[in-house]
């Protein structure tokens, strides 16, 4: 394959990736948790883990480790999101110039990679912890309900 070629497909893919990635951030929708106020998130995440609670039958020991988890996986959103107040704005600025502004996207990307090479190490021994606290009954139920892709907060 010729030269440009190749570089011109891998310009098309990066530029959707980082369209893509800058979309996904600025979906605003609140069953997400996207703009919720702090009291609302509370309330989201404390209907979901007693919603998992009920299900897997949790000690009180293995719901706060499922607390833990929630909050390690909202400070890793929060690092993701970053200092962006809006993110249309944003990916906007990308294409408001006369050429694409590749400089700003790769920034971008390098910002939410940083984020989650910097949290992740967190939500992984969170998770692993509440994992392993389960009893194997409790992780065989967990699996099956992976492994059926079932959504804890889908209704029926």
């Amino acid at each position: 394959m010729k030269t440009w070629i190749k570089r011109s497909l891998v310009g098309i893919f990066g530029t959707a990736i980082v369209l893509g990635g800058l979309s996904a951030c600025g979906d605003r929708h609140a069953r997400h948790g996207m703009g919720l106020s702090g009291e609302q998130e509370a309330k989201v995440q404390q209907k979901i883990v007693d919603r998992v609670a009920r299900e897997l039958e949790l000690t009180a020991a293995q719901q706060q480790q499922l607390v833990l988890v929630g909050e390690r996986i909202r400070a890793q959103r929060q690092a993701l999101i970053g200092s962006t107040t809006d993110p249309r704005a944003e990916l906007q600025a990308l294409v408001s110039g006369e050429r694409f502004d590749r400089a700003r996207a790769l920034a971008i990307i390098e910002e939410k990679t940083q984020a989650v090479r910097g949290k992740s190490p967190e939500v992984i021994a969170a998770a692993a912890d509440f994992f392993d606290a389960l009893s194997p009954a409790q992780q065989q139920k967990l699996r099956e309900r992976l492994h059926k892709r079932g959504r804890w907060f889908d209704h029926g």
